[in-house]
């Protein structure tokens, strides 16, 4: 049962879904922060007759998702202005058929966390602001990293500042979530501004900082000046292990050589690509002696370019037909023109099992870049469901034209990524996807390319996988997407793995957590479908996925809160996962004969082992 905690005179803490603060004056407070709003029904025990305010440090779930209960009490909220949308329209930040482009967004996976239901503002405050409330006067600092417009009130009461710092740092100078704070492509934008605002902040010198999560953080300046220290080497380790915005294209490419036809370099005697100044299309060719060809993925062509190259392709190299395009990982740029390959050439579409579903079902997931969300004005095919000839399974060999070529399941920079390798040329060759660029030459450079909670990709089950993985298969030669090619990668290999061990150790570090897995993952309770079409008065099946990434036992309790109009049944999970491995529930969610036509946002109030976390992920419905 939560309590209240007295930390100083007129100033409490109660925990449900997060640490909620009350400042007192009199028989009126002010909230820090609501969590599942059970504070309102307490605070007669410490005097409070009435609520005048409530300041949320940031717009995630679990801060606010109580706010419900403040309508008629005459509590008035603020927030920061650059989450004001989040509270007051939270379904625009989330789409039933998403873009690359959408507004905080990793190439359309949503990372921000808005509350199911509207929440009504009072008053914004700006990046650098102040807020006056029974004489006290709060100094309102953006210390966004955690979340765009997260916001640090300091207050004196007495004597140095005391700072309300949300999610922006946890004692021992952990993090609350990872994935929250991954706003890019593997580019770090949300580390770089979680260490700015830990160093803003430490200049304040705060006695101690009150976060959302744990306890009250004490020497406050040292941790959080550590903290810095700490993320900016996560960050060394954290961006692309190759030279991604200088020099990247003389490491693209120091095999090949050009071929009879314009553009089109030749690997080896049997094996080609493209290459161009900033020219990085998904391409890799087999042509076989009898003229028979084996696309290894297919997009980010100008198709008009693409046509004229096939018909030299047949004019001075013999290419007689394209029997298929094998297509490496779910992304959609690596299968943007593989329709446009089969609608006018005739070839056959192959991917691996646990590549396909992604695209034959793309909405079904809540994941970067499927295909569909990728700029449909050139191609508009893209915009159905990519449907596959072939399905291939793990381990698999496919015997083409003499080839013998073996499909594994070879995760890295995402889960649902395979790997297709055989002897072409007297070389062990292996199409890898976009899971290893690098120069093999340079030992500065790492070769992972990015680290990217919302591809699905924890480590164990990304890149430290596939550095054990090509260890172990040993290849001569690899091709990448992009139209890598990279020769004796032996020791790139290696310094795959020494970098993501690395890496997993910093995540480690910064977790509070006792397995880094749980903040890192997005998906660790995991709906699907993600997104759920209903008419009103009917009903859909909904998987609800649970993990337990540890040797020991689990137990999990889910209350799912949906809006007006809809509901599940049940409405609330418990299970127990006795070791590693997941447990799956079934739900009928329900949409009432009177539901609201449009999108909708439903949550998962998840409790783990007896520890309350609140709304942490979500997922849509659409009615009508």
């Amino acid at each position: 049962m939560a309590k209240f905690t007295k930390l100083a005179d007129d100033l409490y803490r109660w925990t449900d879904t997060c640490n909620v603060y009350v400042v007192r004056s009199g028989d009126t407070a002010l909230l820090i922060d609501l969590g599942d709003g059970s504070v309102l029904d307490a605070l007669g025990e410490i005097g409070v007759k009435s609520v005048e305010w409530v300041l949320f440090t940031h717009h995630h779930r679990e801060q606010c998702q109580g706010a419900g209960k403040l309508k008629g009490t005459g509590a008035k909220v603020a927030v920061p202005a650059n989450e004001k949308a989040f509270f007051e329209n939270p379904v625009s930040f989330r789409k039933l058929k998403p873009t690359l482009g959408d507004a905080h967004t990793v190439h359309g996976a949503s990372y921000v966390r808005p509350p199911i239901q509207p929440i009504p503002v009072d008053r914004t405050f700006a990046k650098m602001d102040d807020f006056t409330w029974k004489g006290k006067e709060f100094w309102c600092v953006q210390t966004g990293g955690n979340s765009p417009g997260h916001m640090t009130y300091l207050l004196k009461l007495g004597g140095p500042f005391v700072a309300f710092s949300g999610d922006l740092m946890l004692d021992g100078g952990k993090m609350h979530t990872w994935y929250d704070t991954e706003w890019d492509y593997g580019f770090a934008k949300g580390i770089y501004e979680l260490g700015g605002s830990a160093g803003q902040l430490a200049g304040y010198d705060p006695a101690v900082l009150l976060p959302s999560h744990g306890p009250e953080v004490k020497n406050a300046k040292k941790q959080l000046l550590a903290y810095v220290a700490r993320l900016q080497k996560f960050a060394e380790l954290y961006v692309r292990g190759w030279d991604v915005s200088r020099f990247a294209s003389c490491d693209q490419d120091t095999v090949s050589r050009p071929s009879p036809v314009p553009h089109l370099w030749q690997v080896s005697k049997h094996l080609y690509k493209f290459r161009g100044p900033e020219y990085w299309p998904n391409f890799h060719m087999l042509l076989a002696d009898n003229g028979h060809a084996l696309f290894i993925d297919c997009g980010l062509f100008d198709r008009t370019f693409l046509d004229q190259t096939i018909a030299l392709m047949k004019e001075r190299l013999g290419l007689k037909a394209i029997d298929a395009v094998f297509v490496t990982h779910y992304h959609g740029d690596h299968a943007l023109d593989a329709w446009h390959v089969r609608a006018k050439h005739g070839a056959k579409l192959w991917a691996m099992q646990g590549v396909v579903d992604k695209f034959e079902k793309p909405w079904d997931h809540d994941l970067c870049a499927v295909l569909p969300a990728y700029d449909t004005k050139n191609r508009p095919d893209i915009l159905e469901p990519l449907k596959f000839d072939r399905t291939i399974r793990d381990g698999e060999t496919i015997h083409w034209n003499g080839y013998a070529l073996t499909c594994d399941w070879m995760p890295g920079q995402t889960k649902f990524a395979s790997c297709l390798h055989g002897v072409i040329d007297d070389q062990r060759v292996a199409f890898t996807g976009d899971n290893i660029f690098a120069s093999p030459t340079d030992p500065k450079q790492g070769g992972n390319e990015a680290v990217v909670a919302r591809n699905f990709c924890i480590l164990e089950e990304g890149y430290l996988y596939a550095a054990s993985y090509l260890h172990n298969i040993a290849p001569d030669l690899l091709l990448g997407g992009h139209c890598w090619a990279m020769a004796e990668p032996r020791k790139l290999i290696e310094r795959l793995r020494v970098r993501m061990e690395a890496l997993r150790e910093e995540f480690r570090a910064l977790s509070v957590e006792d397995d880094y897995r749980y903040m890192f993952d997005p998906y660790w309770v995991q709906p699907l479908p993600y997104r759920v079409n209903l008419k009103p008065g009917g009903t859909a099946e909904l998987k609800v996925i649970v993990r337990n990434f540890r040797k020991k036992e689990q137990t999990h309790k889910i209350e799912i809160h949906t809006p007006p109009g809809l509901s599940c049944e049940p409405a609330v999970l418990e299970g127990k996962i006795n070791d590693e491995g997941t447990f799956t529930h079934t739900v009928k969610v329900k949409a009432a004969g009177d539901a609201k036509a449009g999108t909708h946002l439903a949550a998962f109030d998840i409790t783990r082992d007896g520890v309350r976390h609140g709304e942490l992920f979500d997922f849509i419905v659409g009615v009508g």
